[in-house]
């Protein structure tokens, strides 16, 4: 479960992230997102996620998989609900 360095990624790039709803912070997702043009900054990448921009940060998790997202999403859920009972 390998993430990608943010110092790798290129425009075009589809990567996977854990999502966390910012209306439910219980709920988390793993979804698709683009590496694209930062739309203010033109030296800069961004990460295009639900028709939004996102800036692309040093201690972000991206995943090159979709399966390397979810093995990440369900290890830090299942620690959770391990601790939790």
């Amino acid at each position: 479960m390998d993430t990608v360095d943010p110092k790798d990624l290129q425009l075009g790039d589809e990567v996977y992230v854990i999502y966390h709803n910012p209306h439910t912070p219980s709920v988390s997702n793993v979804k698709p997102a683009e590496i694209v043009q930062h739309p203010k900054d033109p030296n800069a990448l961004a990460l295009f996620l639900n028709d939004t921009f996102h800036t692309i940060e040093d201690d972000d998790a991206l995943f090159q998989s979709e399966s390397d997202a979810t093995s990440a999403y369900n290890q830090m859920y299942q620690d959770e609900i391990d601790n939790y009972f």
